[in-house]
């Protein structure tokens, strides 16, 4: 299609997949669904662009190259050194990081392949280190020392989405990083602290006893009588040096525990706020790698878990230990090592995010942003108005190192001066600048740490297009025109992404946001590896063995109890491994599913049938090759859409074919518009299977195969000539409607139908039908007509059925004494077989009945047949005389009508049973109605 410079552009950019590995169905769900949005914009004229990117995902890459080099080595990062780490995961990503392509690929993803982004390559390096220098110029990023989710096994700092909530409710023993055997967690240690120059105790409750070495106060509410006494007083630290005001706050809750809460600022959230409120000091007694540090005393260098026992056995030893109890709890543990998270106070980078977050909040509110589906609004909103300024650093080698440089000092306790710079050179500038001193006297030490991945990650969408420069791309392409993604991700990635966005371009970085929801398993559980229910794309797609996914998983990093788990749960869900699907089959089974709601249960069966569907639209296709014969070609088509009907005279049911073509061509575009992309796959899955496939295609068939046009025994040229016109006609817009989703299949056999009609070089740019294009086709009588008819076909089928006709043609009689309704099933046809009425061939060839005759209200009912009502006014007659035994079919009905006998007397009985309970009685009659 030729564009002009008018010409609208609709513009995405992928949510980057981490370069850590594969794809799984959640991306596969993303791609499918943004692919079909992109395809039917570029189809519908639009200048497209939809850029590809991988993320470096920096936890998760380095914890996969560390495990790499420890299982090829026997070394650790620290043993290699940063530089010599840093190669290694460059050549880790260059030997796996095409695989993600490759998928995408394979998906049918139609991505501008030419402008792939990673977020570590220097266009994007360069612009993660020009919005950190310019964010901390304008006075948003800080420094500052605060508690931060602490993994003791990857010595760094995770952002809350790499922390999985476990949910305790008994206790319960779990295998820790670092330690042999399971700890317990689920249980509340009760201890007494002495109440100072009295013989008075004050009992409390913890879930973490090993953080009672850093207690510095205990709170109780300040209505709670039991403590009013207390008010004021101190409590003795048994183990530190250290007297522990009893203070009051209203964040106790007087029913846990005893009500009296120990308080340790440097290791728990709220006895951190509690702390600021009260002024109190925050004692690490925990460090990064999990060992008790000086402050902890006697208990300096144990374990963090295992200094548990010996703090129970110390307090034992002094009669303050008041024993345990069960206690459900939430255990926060990192979802990159399974370790469990500590707080920790350090010295961090922090993003001030209170107004860019109320900007993103009135964004929302004044209809400049729309989130899809609108019940993600409230979430929105409470997330963005009690947000959290974000902390940034990241312990780790592998990301775009923080722009920011400590000046050296040479005065013994002087506070840290920092400076930012784009580089190390504009640094000491401004180190000068700030110490009023010469740049050659300035030495500066870069932070070690670097940025969040989800820092990058919001910049994508205008980094990927050339920002900071002024590009081109930026100029036609931004802001996008849609963001797709997960809703799990809304806070975290969607509205980092408006936050920086605005800030750092001045406008938002697009105007609307759909959500998915989470693609679970079959039986609706979130896909886990160790539940084995992790399902590869490829595997669905190409086909795997039962053996291979148990490979899969033995090659996994799983524990091998978790890895038999996994098998078992494997041959569960697929005994015979999981079928060969193809990409279009798994395409269209994913955006079969409404995306918008929060769980979308997958199932391979599911996936499975619209591999059978493509079968069937190739049959579809080789049918009308054959209907067509070599030769046939259809004038100047497409551009007679809608005077078909007036150039042929069409039969009824080729205008009920076309009239339910409106309907689909209607209804998918409705849905692309709204993202309602499931009402698009059913609408094209019924017009193909249902209507084109199932009913059309058999009702023509008949006419088809009269004698050839031209001959002298043809009655019926030009009923065959609509028929191959209309047939051409509805591939030609079915391939169009379902290419978003089926793209391979719809390719080829839309370049097959170059040999009879008019087409475009590939499919991906031929025009979308339009539902203007096919108004004229819109036949709502004719529609009427056929659904009664199909009524008596579906009853019709059901006797043969019942009375195991399957090979056996039988008479059919159809009496209607509604007489409008009468002459239309008896409206003439001029065009189909003129000797009998426009609807006695389809329903005769649908209802695969020997003969079929209409009967007014006054003719008798014909002997020898079996009555069925369809409705009030119609009535059916199948002839089964000399076709079945009577004397048998007698005798079943007789055991029917005996056990519904049977059944009418028993429920009779308990209906008019004293023993029977009110509500029994009313359930029963509800069930039975």
């Amino acid at each position: 299609m030729k564009e002009s410079p008018k010409t609208e552009t609709f513009t995405m950019v992928i949510p980057p997949p981490n370069v850590t590995g594969s794809l799984h169905l959640g991306h596969a769900l993303t791609n499918a669904v943004e692919d079909a949005i992109v395809r039917w914009n570029r189809m519908h004229g639009k200048r497209t662009l939809w850029v590809p990117g991988c993320d470096h995902a920096g936890i998760a890459t380095q914890v996969v190259v560390e495990k790499q080099i420890w299982r090829e080595y026997q070394k650790t990062r620290h043993d290699l050194g940063r530089e010599q780490f840093l190669e290694e995961v460059d050549k880790w990503k260059e030997s796996k990081g095409g695989r993600i392509y490759e998928q995408l690929r394979k998906l049918g993803s139609s991505l501008e392949w030419n402008r792939e982004c990673f977020t570590m390559n220097d266009k994007l390096s360069k612009a993660v280190t020009e919005a950190f220098v310019r964010l901390h110029d304008g006075g948003l990023i800080y420094r500052s020392t605060k508690l931060v989710n602490w993994s003791c096994a990857l010595k760094s700092a995770i952002s809350d989405i790499e922390v999985d909530n476990l949910e305790l409710k008994p206790r319960t023993r779990i295998s820790v990083p670092g330690y042999n055997n399971k700890i317990e967690f689920g249980v509340l240690t009760l201890f007494a602290y002495k109440i100072a120059n009295s013989d008075e105790e004050l009992v409390v409750a913890t879930t973490r006893l090993e953080t009672m070495l850093g207690d510095t106060a205990v709170a109780v509410h300040p209505e709670d009588k039991r403590y009013t006494h207390l008010h004021g007083k101190q409590a003795v630290h048994p183990f530190c040096n250290r007297l522990l005001p009893i203070i009051c706050d209203t964040h106790v809750d007087p029913s846990f525990g005893t009500g009296a809460v120990k308080i340790t600022p440097a290791h728990d959230y709220h006895d951190y706020e509690v702390g600021q409120r009260h002024d109190l000091p925050s004692v690490t007694v925990i460090d990064e790698n999990g060992l008790m540090t000086q402050n902890a005393g006697q208990f300096v260098g144990f374990k963090r878990f295992d200094v548990r026992i010996a703090v129970s056995n110390a307090l034992k030893e002094k009669g303050l230990y008041r024993g345990v109890k069960d206690n459900p709890m939430t255990l926060p543990v990192c979802s990159r090592s399974g370790d469990i998270v500590e707080p920790l106070l350090k010295p961090q980078w922090y993003i001030n995010c209170q107004e860019m977050a109320a900007l993103a909040v009135e964004a929302v509110k004044s209809d400049q942003l729309k989130i899809i589906p609108e019940h993600f609004e409230k979430t929105w909103f409470s997330w963005l108005e009690n947000i959290r300024n974000w902390c940034v650093s990241r312990q780790l080698w592998w990301g775009h190192r923080i722009p920011a440089y400590r000046v050296v000092s040479f005065q013994p306790g002087q506070e840290d001066i920092w400076v930012c710079g784009r580089t190390e050179a504009e640094a000491k500038e401004r180190a000068a600048v700030k110490m009023a001193v010469s740049p050659e006297s300035i030495e500066l030490v870069q932070d070690e740490d670097v940025v969040d991945t989800w820092f990058s990650s919001a910049l994508f969408p205008f980094t990927a297009l050339g920002w900071p420069e002024q590009t081109q791309d930026m100029q036609s392409y931004y802001p996008l025109s849609l963001m797709e993604t997960g809703h799990d991700i809304l806070f975290f990635w969607v509205a980092r992404m408006i936050m920086l966005g605005t800030k750092l371009t001045g406008q938002l970085p697009f105007n609307k946001v759909v959500l998915h929801g989470m693609v679970c398993d079959a039986h609706g559980r979130k896909m886990s590896k160790s539940l084995g229910n992790v399902i590869d794309p490829m595997d669905v797609i190409n086909g795997v063995s039962l053996k291979s996914l148990h490979r899969q998983v033995e090659e996994s990093n799983l524990p091998n109890e978790e890895v038999e788990k996994a098998k078992r749960g494997q041959k569960k869900d697929y005994p015979n491994g999981i079928p060969e699907c193809g990409a279009d089959a798994l395409r269209f089974a994913l955006c079969s599913h409404n995306i918008k709601l929060q769980l979308i249960n997958v199932d391979v069966i599911h996936i499975n049938s619209y591999r059978l569907f493509c079968n069937k639209i190739w049959q579809a296709f080789r049918f009308t090759q054959k209907a067509l014969g070599p030769d046939y070609r259809i004038p100047s088509f497409p551009t007679v859409r809608g005077k078909i009907i007036s150039m042929y005279s069409v039969s009824s049911v080729d205008r009920w074919i076309l009239s339910r073509l409106h309907d689909m061509v209607k209804t998918s575009n409705a849905a692309f518009t709204t993202f309602d992309l499931h009402r698009a796959t059913r609408a094209i899955h019924q017009f193909w299977y249902g209507e084109l496939c199932d009913v059309y295609l058999e009702c023509v068939k008949p006419v088809l195969q009269q004698p050839p046009p031209g001959s002298a025994t043809s009655s019926n040229a030009h009923a065959v000539d609509a028929v191959r016109h209309i047939l051409c006609e509805c591939l030609d817009t079915g391939l169009r409607a379902i290419a978003p989703f089926m793209p391979f299949l719809a390719e080829e056999l839309y370049q097959r139908l170059e040999a009879y009609v008019n087409v475009q070089r590939s499919i991906c740019v031929a025009p979308y039908p339009r539902e203007e294009e096919y108004v004229g086709y819109k036949n709502e009588t004719v529609e009427g007509e056929m659904s009664y008819l199909q009524e008596i076909v579906r009853l019709a089928r059901r006797v043969r059925k019942d009375y195991n006709l399957t090979k056996t043609k039988a008479d059919l009689y159809v009496q209607e004494v509604d007489d409008g309704i009468l002459a239309a099933m008896q409206r003439r046809d001029r065009l189909h077989c003129t000797d009998h009425t426009t609807w006695h061939l389809p329903l005769k060839t649908l209802s695969q009945a020997k003969s079929l005759t209409f009967l007014d209200s006054t003719a008798a009912a014909p002997s020898g047949c079996v009555q069925t009502t369809i409705s009030e006014s119609c009535h059916i007659f199948t002839k089964l005389k000399g076709l079945v035994d009577v004397e048998q079919e007698q005798e079943k009905h007789d055991k029917k009508f005996k056990k519904l006998q049977s059944g009418i007397l028993r429920i009779d009985q308990q209906l008019n049973s004293d023993k029977t309970k009110e509500e029994e009685r009313v359930a029963l009659v509800e069930k039975v109605t």
